[in-house]
């Protein structure tokens, strides 16, 4: 091996208060809910709008809701949908799931029925589990699949079900998000209600599943084609939900504020995983707000705040910041984007908190690397974190590159996910061997410093990552495409001052729109029929799009064309 090779270059900037590897437990995710519930009965495991959900109550829950499960015929390794924004029902249901043996599918509430027919499809859901507002989005989009390939039953609660039914003045969210929670929309034909599937027997069957069992389906995008499962078990979730609680020294006296989206994998391990293996507790937030968000850290003490660094510049911006007391921060770290140096400084000036960026994907379950907040450094990456070996290696020859290189970051570790559900091209793609070890290929390109940090530089894959929600080009092209008035589109990433990067569509409208159809025409087509953050924030008209001798798309050209 060479000295570029070493895989441990970040040695001495390891925190002295950790240890160097993990000794992982042999049980499961629902075996960590089983213990807290028996350690912390009457501690509040959750708190939402101020009513508490102690751990004892989130296990009889997650145990009723399981027997329902069984009722309508899941069974061990079948996959069950969780579409809903954050809420204590979501993880109920996420447990729900694992005291079943099932595999949970966490599906972004953003998603429109044109979208979501892919997630019951491509997995083959027999369940899904939703809140009464994206009901009928769950119901519009089954009865556009096969009849074979249908999901079999529809789980639908209200937020108000585990809201108090007063709410503090100091817990109000804004009148209109509080309007949207309170909302209570009429249920399609044959939904369940969340009380009766709560007010079933428990299910009665010990649990079966094992460390290596698939526990979790999330999906990513790849640079071609539709979202692709990641497959990830018990044990490949282990290791950051240990990990991580360890790197940010969380304990069951920690309080977190969980703002961060559950869907994603940032969220679910911070916000559904990592508090119940500790015996933490979570203040859960289904959106951003940010005058809420420094009420309830000044209310509720909350010591750790991982988050996206718009939260943080958003915060900064209310006119009350002075008013909110910080003073209980202990751990603020997130990834997703990177953190503009005034406001790390700001950060450090005003309230003595360091930003520990922290980076990882879907397929390394969350973090793979972070920085230690002890020793952190600003818009980097950070360091391999417990069993990870990190590279950077050229992506066309695979040879590894020296420190100060830039190349394709590549990662070994316990955290890495099985592969990609049903497309093992795909998945024998993703990985490259150096020393005898599978490396998974991130498609991130960066270098490391003589320290063993990471800075990621550029993007191997044609990605945009708009306040941390990424956003894949062909994804929303074949999207597009369904438009009426669209011929052909190409997606490419332009400048934004407060998303860092947002969605741009260059756009070639078919002969009979053009003079009848405006950008904005299909900036409102697309609003209704994808996501909110995939939407193009921009429209450009062209004659036609630049293509290749093959007929290809030139998108590159487009996008160096872009900052001019």
């Amino acid at each position: 091996m060479s000295p570029a090779a070493s895989p441990r270059p970040h040695a001495a900037a390891w925190p002295a208060r950790l240890p160097q590897s993990l000794v992982l437990p042999e049980t499961t995710l629902w075996f960590n809910l089983e213990v807290s519930a028996r350690r912390y009965p009457n501690k509040p495991a959750y708190v939402f709008f101020g009513r508490e959900l102690s751990f004892a109550e989130l296990h009889r829950q997650a145990e009723a809701v399981a027997g329902w499960l069984h009722a309508q015929g899941v069974r061990k390794g079948d996959r069950v949908l969780l579409y809903m924004q954050n809420c204590p029902q979501y993880i109920v249901a996420f447990y729900a799931v694992q005291r079943a043996d099932a595999v949970v599918v966490p599906v972004n509430p953003m998603n429109r029925a044109e979208e979501f027919g892919h997630y019951i499809v491509d997995p083959q859901a027999k369940v899904a589990i939703t809140t009464a507002d994206l009901a009928a989005i769950v119901t519009a989009a089954n009865e556009r699949v096969p009849a074979a390939q249908r999901l079999t039953s529809v789980l639908a609660t209200r937020f108000t079900d585990a809201m108090p039914a007063e709410i503090d003045p100091a817990e109000l969210p804004s009148p209109a998000l509080l309007q949207w929670l309170q909302a209570d929309p009429p249920l399609p034909a044959g939904t369940v209600r969340w009380a009766e599937a709560l007010a079933g027997p428990p299910l009665a069957t010990p649990p079966q599943a094992g460390p290596d069992d698939m526990a979790l389906l999330p999906y990513t995008s790849g640079t071609t084609g539709m979202p692709k499962g990641c497959i990830h078990t018990h044990r490949t979730l282990m290791p950051n939900v240990i990990g991580g609680s360890l790197w940010g020294s969380a304990s069951a006296e920690s309080v977190s504020l969980g703002v961060v989206p559950m869907f994603h994998i940032t969220g679910m391990l911070y916000g559904v995983l990592a508090p119940v293996y500790g015996g933490g507790t979570v203040v859960v937030m289904p959106r951003w707000d940010r005058e809420l968000a420094g009420r309830l850290i000044s209310r509720h003490h909350v010591s750790h705040f991982t988050c996206i660094p718009t939260m943080i510049i958003d915060l900064f911006g209310s006119p009350n910041y002075k008013s909110f007391d910080l003073s209980s921060l202990r751990y603020l770290s997130g990834g997703g984007a990177a953190m503009p140096q005034a406001v790390a400084a700001r950060l450090q000036t005003e309230f003595g908190l360091t930003f520990a960026e922290g980076y990882g994907l879907t397929e390394t379950a969350a973090p793979s690397h972070a920085n230690p907040p002890e020793r952190a450094k600003l818009q980097c990456l950070g360091i391999p974190i417990f069993g990870v070996d990190s590279r950077i290696i050229d992506p066309v020859t695979l040879a590894e590159l020296p420190a100060g290189e830039v190349g394709e970051i590549v990662t070994h570790g316990p955290m890495v996910f099985k592969g990609y559900w049903g497309h093992p091209e795909a998945t024998k793609a993703a990985f490259v061997e150096i020393d005898g070890k599978a490396f998974f290929r991130t498609g991130d390109l960066g270098r490391r410093d003589d320290e063993g940090y990471f800075f990621i530089t550029d993007r191997l894959k044609r990605m945009i990552n708009a306040s941390g929600y990424k956003v894949w080009p062909s994804e929303v092209e074949l999207l597009l495409f369904a438009c009426p008035a669209v011929q052909e589109a190409c997606i490419i990433s332009a400048r934004d001052a407060y998303r860092g990067e947002t969605v741009k569509a260059v756009v070639v409208l078919r002969d009979a729109a053009r003079g009848q159809t405006t950008e904005q025409d299909i900036i409102d087509w697309a609003r209704e029929h994808m996501a909110a953050y995939k939407v193009p924030r921009i429209v450009q008209f062209v004659d036609a799009l630049p293509k290749s001798g093959s007929g290809k798309v030139m998108w590159r050209q487009l996008q160096e064309q872009e900052p001019a």
